[in-house]
């Protein structure tokens, strides 16, 4: 399994920004170029033979670069792809059950929203990392609550894990939360979408070097 990281840009693929394996692989595979530190891998579709299919070829890619390969929200699959890790929501019991299910070498990030309390939670209970936000309007998860850039600052003096801020993340706003604590920004459209995916994937890195 691959190490996770203590900083770097954290991307995620989604699956109407890029709608079949040619555009998935190729967009990845820029990002990685760019120097992408993570890769989420986020399907939110019942075809599980096509994520099954996406998760393998997006492993493999991933370990050529060297890099963790994380499964958003599936065990089972993170299981299946032999991805490194799996990221989910915070829910009762979630990340012992996970942990249970997958051992103590798989990657395991939680989402804790806005609330300090569920990321010390998580890094008691023995979670890889927190990630927080939205951090700002997001298309891609509109209905998600807001997160305090004084959230970030109290986390990152206080938790050990590496922090990842997550929502509507674009190069402007992405210096404020770096100056707050986090050392990892995980981003979607704003990277996805650039002219030039490598380019931007190296601009988001060298905010966090």
């Amino acid at each position: 399994m691959t190490a996770y990281p203590q900083s770097g840009l954290y991307a995620i693929t989604d699956e109407h920004l890029l709608p079949d394996d040619k555009s998935m692989y190729d967009t990845v595979e820029r990002m990685l170029e760019g120097g992408a530190g993570i890769l989420q891998y986020r399907d939110k579709s019942d075809d599980h033979d096509k994520r099954l299919r996406q998760a393998l070829m997006l492993k493999e890619l991933c370990h050529r670069y060297q890099i963790p390969f994380i499964i958003n929200d599936d065990i089972e699959l993170t299981l299946e792809s032999g991805a490194d890790g799996v990221h989910l929501g915070q829910q009762d019991d979630v990340l012992m059950k996970a942990r249970n299910r997958l051992g103590q070498q798989h990657i395991i990030g939680i989402s804790c929203n806005g609330d300090l309390n569920l990321a010390r939670t998580a890094q008691r209970d023995g979670a890889d990392y927190v990630a927080f936000g939205r951090m700002f309007p997001t298309r891609t998860k509109a209905d998600a609550l807001p997160c305090e850039l004084s959230v970030l600052s109290e986390a990152s003096t206080e938790l050990k894990v590496p922090i990842v801020a997550i929502g509507g993340i674009t190069l402007d706003n992405a210096p404020q939360l770096v100056a707050a604590g986090a050392r990892q920004l995980a981003v979607i459209n704003n990277l996805i979408t650039a002219p030039d995916v490598t380019q931007r994937a190296r601009a988001f890195c060298d905010l966090l070097a």
